[in-house]
């Protein structure tokens, strides 16, 4: 049996804890419906994240919705904070079911 699943666009966003209020309250004016907020640890080229102090802690932010509204997102963010704080996002093409949720 085939599911009924329709695309959609999965924003994955992992950055520094700090700026996770004043990120929400952006992705909500921007019409963002909903998104999942973990804790993430890990190494890049800012050296190694690994949450042993407030200051070190990172976030992940994983948003479902539209690609129109990702894109929008993603140039804010780039705008907003890529030159000031570590960042990195990433697109995915998923299928969801129960695409209005999205």
């Amino acid at each position: 049996m085939t599911l009924p699943t329709e695309k959609r666009t999965l924003l994955t966003i992992i950055t520094e804890a700090i700026v996770e209020p004043t990120l929400l309250r952006d992705l909500d004016r921007l019409g963002v419906r909903g998104y999942t907020v973990s804790d993430a640890r890990g190494r890049g080229s800012r050296g190694v994240r690994d949450a042993a102090w407030d200051e070190a802690a990172n976030i992940r932010i994983e948003v479902i919705c539209p690609r129109p509204l990702a894109e929008e997102v993603l140039r804010h963010l780039q705008a907003r904070y890529y030159a000031n704080y570590a960042m990195v996002t990433f697109l995915a093409e998923i299928e969801v079911l129960r695409p209005e949720k999205f």
